[in-house]
């Protein structure tokens, strides 16, 4: 018996390992071509250690040739905003749906599932025009104002709603609190770990979103990470991949270390949502 506990940990392990290694092969490969000068990048061999550490040198023009403090903070304003205002829009409509009683509400949710299916490809060019007849592209408010209804945070949040017991809510009521105040002292509160969840969504999707940006930003001025992205690579002409990949690493960073602090949250908003839908 011991023996098979033991088997199935070590096959359980080995299996974890590998898939944890496919997917940060890229990442690894990032990281090994960002300290290579570029001859050895190009060269027949294929080695993930360096020959020649260029680190140094890399980091330098990645942080010299474009304003990575300008596309750093631009993608933190773009987020935090789109964000704030998704949370603002989701928690109330989802509340609604969840708990109260009303004629629409069957209809809401078919508009919320029919929501989900549509890409911001599909609206990007009515969404354009009417931006530039507003005289708003290449601004935070062309950036923003598309996401700022989040039909994915109204479902995810419909489903974690639905679990919260119905006579915690009507225990509020009985205390005299109006619905916004239901919402704000006692969903909200116990709702952390769906809006933990969420903010991985979010933040992740939009900081590495390039489609939108490149449609409606010219300016470097208001150019987000991705979009930085590709400016450095047209200043190089495509060329210093070294440099690119410095680069590339200083912008998924942020990505990186926000997912590893809130890993613990996300895994348990994701596992609420989905068991008590």
């Amino acid at each position: 018996m011991t023996a098979n506990l033991s088997f199935g940990r070590i096959l359980r392990f080995t299996l974890l390992s590998l898939g944890a290694l496919i997917f940060l092969a890229p990442y690894i490969f990032m990281i090994s071509t960002a300290g290579k000068a570029q001859s050895e990048i190009f060269s027949s061999s294929l080695s993930l250690i360096p020959e020649q550490w260029s680190y140094v040198e890399n980091f330098t023009k990645a942080l010299s040739r474009v304003s990575m403090p300008t596309l750093l903070m631009n993608g933190v304003i773009v987020c935090a905003m789109i964000f704030v205002v998704q949370i603002v829009v989701a928690i109330p409509c989802a509340y609604a749906m969840a708990k109260l009683k009303f004629r629409a509400a069957r209809l809401m949710m078919v508009l919320v599932m029919l929501g989900l299916l549509v890409p911001i490809h599909a609206t990007a060019l009515p969404l354009y025009v009417a931006f530039d007849r507003l005289a708003v592209l290449n601004s935070y408010t062309a950036l923003v104002a598309p996401f700022s209804i989040s039909v994915f945070a109204i479902f995810l949040f419909l489903q974690f709603f639905r679990a919260i017991p119905d006579d915690l809510i009507h225990a509020a009521r009985l205390d005299g609190m109006s619905e916004t105040g239901i919402v704000a002292r006692v969903v909200v509160p116990n709702a952390w770990p769906a809006i933990t969840a969420f903010a991985i969504f979010s933040v992740v999707a939009h900081w590495n979103d390039l489609f939108w940006p490149l449609v409606v930003v010219t300016n470097q001025h208001y150019a987000t990470p991705p979009l930085g992205l590709l400016y450095f690579r047209a200043a190089e002409a495509g060329d210093d991949y070294g440099a690119l990949m410095a680069a590339t690493l200083i912008i998924t960073f942020p990505l990186v270390a926000a997912f590893l602090v809130a890993q613990k949250r996300f895994v348990e908003g994701i596992t609420m949502t989905g068991l008590k839908g």
